[in-house]
């Protein structure tokens, strides 16, 4: 039986969400490093025009500090076998940056006049792409068995986000002397950029659970998943979690087949599900140990590494039947179809 999780503490205003290293139900997009810019201020030295002194001034110089568009995952949710799980791309942005304007201030002394100069800063506004996903899709079995249709995830696509490059012009103030020859020294504040950013496009592919023939135990296989949908009937008695002696062979043959086509490594999902019958706490109960109880079978007589085992119980959520008629009376046999445990796993 699949355990709780364990509840994480909750974040504090401003602190920043850990960046991650790896994602566990997706592909890793990459930070994006935003290097820092820096220009060293430019000193007017003090000088004396006509008796008169002029003040040394300090041009301050321009520090923008590194930025980075963190890492993030994209993500295949979890889903039960015959279903491929919700996918989403999370939003991205990048952010604001500005260039501050400069002056060089002018000097009005000693029979020297120059006006003062400025040019002015830049400003890009953060830049956002919002995130983009695709909802479960499970196939549905026919209240009559028979034929079941294949289902289709669409690709999931976040284009790139872009922010152009910055640039402040240099400032040039030029030297100039009075009939003294005293002197003012010309003064030059270097231009500065900030280089444009780019965010690659981030694509999740398309998916397909293909088409079937409905039966006792049915092989859903798609691209790169397999897995087995076992009616609950088969396994175990009403109201039960002890595998029935007439459930082994298929099991067995259930086993070998995952051992032949599960990827390296790969989680397999044992997932229990009821049908509507009876309280939601009970079904949900009665879901979670008939899983564990196909776990601990495909662990001590499939063969199957238990490490590799995962139990998980849905209850009566993920219905693949009708439990009732269009007139709201009881549909035995889509009832039945409900009651089923699913064993999938990654190829």
């Amino acid at each position: 039986m699949a355990g709780a999780a364990t509840p994480r503490a909750p974040r504090q205003p401003g602190t920043p969400t850990p960046e991650p290293t790896s994602c566990p139900h997706g592909e890793l997009i990459p930070a994006v490093e935003i290097p820092a810019v820096h220009s060293d201020p430019v000193v007017i030295p003090e000088a004396v025009i006509g008796g008169v002194k002029v003040p040394s001034v300090t041009i301050p110089g321009v520090d923008i500090p590194a930025q980075r568009v963190p890492a993030q995952c994209t993500e295949i949710a979890p889903a039960p076998g015959g279903c491929l799980g919700k996918a989403s791309i999370p939003p991205v942005e990048i952010p604001a940056v500005e260039i501050p304007p400069v002056e060089i201030p002018g000097v009005n002394v000693g029979g020297i006049k120059l006006d003062p100069v400025r040019v002015e800063g830049d400003r890009e506004e953060a830049r956002r792409q919002e995130g983009r996903s695709e909802p479960e899709e499970c196939q549905v079995v026919p209240k009559d068995g028979g034929y079941v249709p294949s289902v289709y995830r669409s690709s999931v696509y976040r284009p790139s986000l872009y922010r152009p490059s910055l640039y402040r012009s240099s400032a040039y103030r030029p030297s100039a002397c009075n009939e003294q020859n005293e002197c003012i020294p010309e003064v030059n504040v270097p231009a500065v950029e900030v280089p444009a950013v780019d965010v690659p496009a981030v694509e999740i592919p398309s998916a397909e659970l293909k088409a079937y023939e409905a039966g006792e135990s049915d092989a859903l296989e798609g691209e790169d998943s397999i897995a087995f949908s076992i009616e609950a009937d088969v396994l175990f008695d009403f109201d039960s979690a002890t595998i029935k002696p007439a459930a082994k062979a298929e099991l067995k043959r259930v086993a070998r087949e995952i051992a032949k086509k599960a990827a390296e490594d790969a989680v397999i999902n044992v997932d229990g599900h009821t049908d509507a019958k009876g309280s939601d706490d009970h079904n949900q109960a009665l879901s979670e140990r008939r899983a564990q109880a196909v776990v601990d079978w495909l662990a001590t007589e499939g063969g199957l590494d238990r490490s590799r085992l995962k139990a998980r119980g849905y209850g009566e959520s993920k219905p693949v039947a009708p439990n009732t008629k269009p007139d709201g009376s009881d549909d035995p046999d889509g009832r039945a179809k409900n009651r089923r445990v699913v064993v999938s796993t990654a190829t």
